[in-house]
């Protein structure tokens, strides 16, 4: 679910308190009882029960957002296991959130039942939680298997534009605009190859009415239309956004890219689209001509749902060439994650040089996280013990850290893991434990960490790690290009983070609101066609 609403109150608004009071306040009456004893609800209309747990049992966490946390989840009566979705209100601290859970349950029950859309089960609502059941999709992200598959043709990525873009006019043709289509909200349903693609988050959807325009600045950076900066769209972003990523899906990267949100914001209304960088040359001109027109900056003009459909690079899909774009495309996507592969090499580095004391100090704090004395600890002892030492973490950002410490993946931290983790928080703006970083990977202590030495700090991850990559990470990290990492752009790798699809998962609304104002005021909000 997405912090989002059709009609947003400005800031003004906020401080002439023209915001409802949080109903989940313990001055508001949360938890009042009505007659028959029973539970009133305050956020869903008309929730399938309120008890939950007479139903389901919860297990293993799946995922964890902004505002709720996804579980495995199993009928007691029938075994059949689903993801339950559960939404604490104390995260619903305005009006807006809470209409933001209702219209998501109420655009899931409104779109029918479709093969690429996850199916709503049943939803739930007591004292603490909204709990939203329904489908379960074990199958994995969709980068994830591009990444796993070791090549990406385009008769694999017409297939998934084809899935994406028929979910675009499902909605749409039930009056829903999604607003936030990326890679990361597309789960397969199975692990099987031939696996259904399923849409699985509506959290910033909304209803409209034709010719309706909305001026509200949501969804995922990289993916957003020009009109949105603009505070003007319509229902044909999401046909934008399908076409930023066909054109990942075929290139490995998004095609407006930068270092700043103000980067990345022009690069977006510049619209200009690079078909000149590896593998483009071997793609298709049909393919290159539908993304083209997908990616058009005037909305009129851009291609509607059905269209891209008719498209001919759709229409012969089968037919498209089933030739491997090459390693390019899948050492791209590979290089973000050996980039936290080699932070998390550099944390451990740098752990090792911790005193006696700074190790003996996280260990104590380790034990006291470890109420079960088991050795290990979870998301939520880790989110407690962190509290008690005076470190408030947003749950998007625990999670990161959760899934950079667990290198084992058994979804707990060890006391090793959780030192490397405890230095991530603490020192990593520690010049000294930085240096001594650098010195590991700087085996010939030139004063830069040149490629045989990556080569030679990646020898035990040869499956996954190729010389595409190696140089990749060199070139994402060597800001002054002279083919080898310095010390200061080592520890601005360190300090800051380089992942685009990390990025595009947590972004602020409110900065991008504030930049689109920059945009205007310098000039810069004027679409241009150079390049097409």
């Amino acid at each position: 679910m997405g912090n989002c609403c059709a009609v947003p109150k400005t800031s003004d608004e906020v401080k002439k308190g023209k915001h409802k009071p949080n109903p989940f306040a313990d001055d508001y009456g949360v938890k009042q009882a009505i007659p028959n004893g029973g539970f009133k609800s305050y956020v869903l209309d008309n929730p399938t029960g309120h008890n939950i747990e007479q139903f389901y049992e919860l297990g293993r966490e799946l995922g964890r957002g902004e505002f709720g946390v996804t579980y495995y989840c199993t009928d007691k009566t029938s075994r059949e296991v689903f993801a339950c979705k559960s939404i604490s209100k104390k995260k619903l601290r305005t009006r807006v959130d809470i209409e933001d859970v209702r219209r998501e349950v109420e655009i899931m029950k409104k779109l029918p039942k479709h093969p690429n859309i996850v199916t709503l089960k049943h939803t739930y609502e007591d004292n603490n939680a909204v709990h939203i059941v329904m489908e379960l999709c074990e199958g994995g992200e969709l980068f994830d298997r591009i990444v796993a598959r070791g090549h990406y043709t385009e008769r694999a990525a017409a297939a998934v534009t084809r899935t994406v873009v028929e979910v675009i006019q499902m909605c749409h043709k039930h009056g829903v605009m999604h607003r936030d289509l990326k890679p990361e909200n597309f789960l397969f349903a199975n692990k099987k190859e031939v696996s259904p693609l399923k849409a699985i988050d509506f959290g910033l959807s909304v209803f409209f009415k034709p010719g309706e325009r909305f001026n509200e600045i949501v969804g995922s950076p990289y993916y957003m239309a020009p009109e949105v900066l603009k505070r003007d769209y319509g229902p044909e972003v999401d046909v934008w956004s399908a076409g930023v990523i066909l054109y990942i899906l075929l290139c490995g990267v998004p095609p407006f890219w930068a270092e700043t949100e103000q980067g990345v914001a022009q690069a977006i209304i510049r619209s200009v689209v690079n078909f000149k960088r590896d593998p483009w040359p071997k793609v298709s001109d049909r393919a290159k001509d539908l993304v083209k027109k997908m990616l058009n900056p005037d909305p009129k003009q851009r291609l509607t749902a059905q269209e891209v459909l008719d498209h001919p690079w759709l229409q012969n899909a089968k037919s498209a060439p089933n030739i491997s774009l090459g390693e390019t495309v899948r050492a791209r996507l590979k290089q973000f994650s050996m980039m936290n592969k080699l932070k998390k090499r550099a944390l451990r580095v740098i752990a090792e040089h911790l005193s006696v004391e700074e190790v003996a100090g996280i260990k104590e704090a380790f034990k006291l996280m470890d109420t079960g004395n088991k050795g290990k600890i979870d998301i939520n002892e880790l989110r407690i013990g962190l509290q008690k030492l005076g470190h408030q973490i947003p749950d998007a950002d625990l999670q990161v850290l959760m899934e950079a410490g667990d290198i084992d993946k058994d979804g707990y931290l060890n006391c090793g893991e959780f030192v490397a983790i405890s230095v991530h928080l603490r020192k990593m703006g520690n010049d000294e434990h930085l240096r001594k970083a650098f010195e590991f990977f700087d085996r010939n202590q030139s004063g830069y960490i040149e490629i045989e030495e990556l080569r030679d700090t990646f020898a035990d991850e040869v499956e996954s790690t190729s010389e595409e990559v190696i140089n990749a990470i060199i070139q994402d990290v060597d800001t002054d290009k002279d083919g080898r990492i310095s010390y200061d752009e080592f520890a601005a790798m360190m300090k800051s983070g380089t992942d685009w699809r990390k990025a595009s998962r947590q972004y602020s609304r409110e900065r991008y609101n504030s930049l689109s104002l920059k945009l205007m005021k310098d000039g810069s909000l004027q679409m241009s066609n150079e390049g097409r």
